[in-house]
C-alpha cells in the first residue's frame, strides 16, 4: 500500500501537513459542535476526538512513506555509483548491517 501510494505521487511532507492539520480540525470541530450543537459537551468531545484520532494514522503513514523515499534514494545512488556519509557506516546511521542501525557516536 506504501508503495502504491508513494507511486501515486503522496509524499512524506503531505502525511506530516495533513496530521498537523488533524489536529487543528478536531479542535475546530470541538469548538464548533460545542457552541452550534444543542447536544452538548458529550457531543463535542466525541467530535474532537473522532477527528483527532486521525493524527496518529497520518503521521505514521507519513515516517512509512519517508522510509519508502529513503529506499527509493538509496536504490537512485546506487545505480549511478555515488556515496554519501550515510554508505561508509560515518554518518547519522551505518549501513553495514544491512539496514539503518543508528550510529552511537562519542561527542
Amino acid at each position: 500500500m506504501i508503495k502504491q501510494l508513494h507511486s501515486m505521487g503522496v509524499r512524506s511532507s503531505l502525511m506530516y501537513t495533513a496530521g498537523i492539520a488533524s489536529i487543528g480540525l478536531s479542535i475546530a470541530s470541538w469548538v464548533i459542535s460545542k457552541g452550534s450543537e444543542n447536544a452538548g459537551l458529550d457531543r463535542a468531545d466525541r467530535w474532537g476526538i473522532f477527528v483527532g484520532e486521525w493524527a496518529p494514522t497520518l503521521f505514521a503513514l507519513g515516517v512509512a512513506l519517508r522510509m519508502e523515499e529513503l529506499r527509493e534514494e538509496d536504490e537512485m545512488q546506487q545505480r549511478m555509483g555515488t556515496t554519501t556519509s550515510t554508505d561508509t557506516g560515518t554518518g547519522m546511521f551505518d549501513k553495514s548491517q544491512g539496514g539503518r542501525t543508528p550510529v552511537h557516536t562519542q561527542p
